[in-house]
C-alpha cells in the first residue's frame, strides 16, 4: 500500500508533463507563497534567528525523500574530527516519539525514542548528538553539556531559526528536483531558486547539475549480521535470492545497488522512518534479509541470523571532497 502511494506521488513529481501537476497548481502557489513569506520574516527580523557561539554547518535538502543527507553528515563530522575539531550534531529526531524536550543520543539509544538517523550518526561518528523538534533548543542543550568547536545540523535547511555559518544542500543526482514544483504538486520544500543561496550543493550519483557542484556516490562497504558476528560483502550474495528491505526516502536507489551486484532481489519498500514489527519482516521462508543501516538500527531487538545490514561509504568524485572540506574549514 505504502509503496503504491509513494509511486503515485512520484509519478506526478518526476514526470514534468503529468496532468495532475496543474490540478494541484493552486495549492502549490499557496505553499510557495507561505514559504517565501516565512523566509522573509526571518530575513527582515520579524522572527528571531538564534546565533550560537560556535560555527553551525547545516546539511539539508530541498526535496521530500532521501538524497544521501545523513551519510554526508557522517562524512563531514568524521573529517572535522580527524582534523582535531570537537564536533557535535543536532537533529529533529524524526521517527522517534520523544516529546519532552532535547534528548541526548548514543549509538545504542532506542531509535523508537530518538529517531533512526540520529542513532546512526552517533554510532558512526562517536560525536555527541542531541535531538529535539526545536533545533535551537537541541543545540543550546548540547552546548550546555559539551565544549564544541563546530556544530552540524542534520536536515536543518528549512529550520530558519537556527543561525548558520555554512549551508550544504544535497540533491539526488538521478531524480534531481523533479518537476521543480513545490508541494503538493512537486517534491520541493522550497522553490528551486533556494539552491542559489546555499554555500555548497552536493549531488549524489547521476548527472544532474553542472558548474561548481560537488559530486559523490554511495558505494557498498561491508554487510554485517544483526544477530551474530558474521561479515560478508555484497558480492557474496551474487545469484542469491534475498528479501531487500528499505524504509528510506528513495528505496529504488537501494534496490538498484543490490541488483548491480547480480543479487536476485525481492523488493520490500516501507515508508521512510518505518517502525518495524517482527511480523513485517516474516516473509515465510529462509532467504537472507538485506536492509539499510537506517532500517537495521530499528530491528536489532528482534533480529535473527537471516538479517543483514548493508553499510555504505561516501566517495567523492576526483578532488571534490577535499575541495568541499577546504571551503567548510575556511568559513569556520
Amino acid at each position: 500500500m505504502w509503496e503504491s502511494l509513494g509511486r503515485r506521488l512520484e509519478s506526478i513529481w518526476y514526470s514534468p508533463q503529468h496532468p495532475m501537476r496543474w490540478v494541484l497548481w493552486p495549492l502549490e502557489m499557496l505553499y510557495r507563497l507561505v514559504s517565501i513569506l516565512r523566509r522573509d520574516c526571518y530575513t527582515l527580523g520579524i522572527k528571531k534567528i538564534e546565533h550560537l557561539p560556535v560555527p553551525v554547518i547545516v546539511v539539508g535538502n530541498l526535496t521530500v525523500g532521501g538524497t544521501g543527507k545523513t551519510p554526508c553528515v557522517i562524512w563531514l563530522a568524521n573529517q572535522l574530527k580527524d582534523r582535531g575539531l570537537r564536533v557535535g550534531c543536532v537533529s529533529r529526531g524524526y521517527g522517534g516519539n520523544a516529546a519532552d524536550g532535547p534528548r541526548r543520543v548514543k549509538g545504542d539509544s532506542d531509535p523508537l525514542e530518538v529517531g533512526d538517523e540520529p542513532v546512526l550518526i552517533a554510532a558512526a561518528t562517536s560525536c555527541p548528538v542531541m535531538v529535539a523538534a526545536d533545533r535551537v533548543a537541541a543545540a543550546k542543550a548540547l552546548l550546555a553539556e559539551t565544549r564544541l568547536d563546530a556544530l552540524i545540523a542534520d536536515d536543518g535547511l528549512q529550520h530558519l531559526a537556527l543561525g548558520r555559518t555554512f549551508e550544504i544542500a544535497v540533491v539526488d543526482g538521478e531524480r534531481g528536483l523533479g518537476n521543480e514544483a513545490c508541494l503538493p504538486a512537486g517534491p520541493l520544500r522550497e522553490p528551486a531558486t533556494r539552491l542559489n543561496h546555499v554555500d555548497a550543493v552536493i549531488v549524489n550519483g547521476g548527472d544532474w547539475g553542472e558548474g561548481s557542484v560537488f559530486r559523490m556516490t554511495l558505494v557498498p562497504d561491508r554487510v554485517y549480521q544483526l544477530a551474530g558476528k558474521g561479515q560478508r560483502t555484497l558480492s557474496d550474495f551474487r545469484d542469491t535470492i534475498v528479501h531487500a528491505v528499505a524504509g528510506i526516502g528513495n528505496p529504488d536507489q537501494y534496490f538498484e545497488m543490490l541488483r548491480s551486484e547480480k543479487i536476485r532481489v525481492i523488493r520490500h519498500a516501507f515508508p521512510d522512518h518505518a517502525r518495524y514489527q517482527p511480523s513485517d519482516l516474516d516473509f515465510g521462508d529462509q532467504h537472507p534479509v538485506l536492509m539499510t543501516e537506517k532500517d537495521a538500527v530499528k530491528c536489532r531487538a528482534f533480529a535473527d541470523p537471516r538479517f543483514w545490514s548493508v553499510a555504505v561509504n561516501l566517495e567523492f568524485q576526483g578532488g571534490d571532497g577535499d575541495r568541499l572540506l577546504r571551503r567548510v574549514l575556511r568559513d569556520l
